[in-house]
């Protein structure tokens, strides 16, 4: 029997992850696979609590909730982890919706190869239209991802990295090359982030097998309030930030002049050019990159950091 147990941290969206604990409950269960469902509650102020409280008694034993006072999605993750028992540990976030085959993917990769981790693509479920100002890929900032309809490792030629709404690991993993990094993800205070693209590099570091899996597939929801200039804007700089912390400890291959990458000067300086010319998507892409420098420059020299607490599930 494969255990399995489904981590969502879940923050102020009652509604929503009342959706994506359904999916989750509602996907084809496949012999051989046992599913428990773990939600975090990082101190959520709406009605949360009750929800989590309800689902927990209608489904005894599937559903079960714990609180984690560190507020930020990376911390709330640590903590489902900590509290799972399962030999795989899946991730899905309470925006999103699960497919009905999407255990039946978990099952079926596990038990027919050595992979360590898996992840898949995400489609989006949009509450408006895409604007015509929406730059040319940057869809991963509203969380779509989509690499194409063959299976394919994860590793240096892979064209991105794995999405951490959207994986399922063996609990091995985390005890070989720890958690996620509390200084990086998304809190209250900001939209920071990068805590996928740090653990993913320590897990091709240690040299782990991850597989993209086509079959493993979600939807999430895209509320309007993202689909605008100023989320775009405060994505980019937060991103940016995330990245600007990661480059204090992890010095990336690449020529460097004052301490940054020389290669985001450049770009930010080519993109003053851009903004004075070119059609409304190409101004705005060419303004996102100087917010990109900003928030680089903010996450190099002035973010002040918290103590990351490292240890092993």
């Amino acid at each position: 029997m494969i255990t399995l147990d489904v981590v969502v941290p879940t923050h102020n969206r009652a509604e929503l992850l009342e959706k994506a604990v359904n999916s989750l409950l509602a996907a084809r269960t496949p012999a051989g696979l046992s599913r428990r469902i773990i939600i975090v509650d990082n101190n959520s102020t709406d009605t949360t609590a009750e929800t989590i409280g309800r689902m927990s008694a209608g489904n005894p034993g599937a559903v079960s909730g714990i609180h984690e006072r560190q507020q930020g999605r990376s911390a709330a993750l640590n903590a489902g982890i900590r509290a799972s028992s399962a030999a795989l540990i899946g991730f899905i976030d309470d925006d999103e919706t699960v497919s009905e085959g999407w255990l039946e993917a978990v099952a079926a990769e596990f038990s027919r190869s050595e992979v360590d981790f898996i992840g898949g693509p995400v489609q989006g479920n949009w509450e408006v239209a895409a604007p015509a100002w929406l730059p040319a890929g940057l869809s991963g900032v509203l969380g779509i991802i989509e690499h194409g309809e063959d299976a394919r490792d994860y590793g240096r030629d892979f064209p991105g990295i794995l999405v951490g709404g959207n994986c399922v690991f063996r609990r091995s993993v985390f005890e070989k090359v720890g958690l996620y990094n509390t200084n990086l993800g998304r809190t209250t205070s900001g939209l920071r982030s990068g805590e996928d693209d740090d653990l993913y590099a320590r897990l091709l570091r240690a040299g782990l097998r991850g597989r993209y899996v086509p079959s493993l597939r979600i939807q999430h929801f895209i509320p309007r309030y993202r689909v605008t200039k100023r989320y775009f804007r405060s994505w980019r700089f937060w991103h940016a930030v995330s990245r600007g912390i990661r480059l204090r400890t992890s010095r990336e291959p690449t020529p460097y002049l004052a301490g940054i990458p020389r290669y985001d000067l450049g770009k930010a300086l080519r993109s003053t050019g851009g903004m004075a010319r070119g059609s409304s998507r190409e101004r705005f892409a060419s303004e996102l990159e100087l917010w990109s420098l900003a928030g680089l420059l903010y996450g190099r020299f002035v973010a002040r950091l918290k103590k990351d607490d490292p240890r092993p599930a």
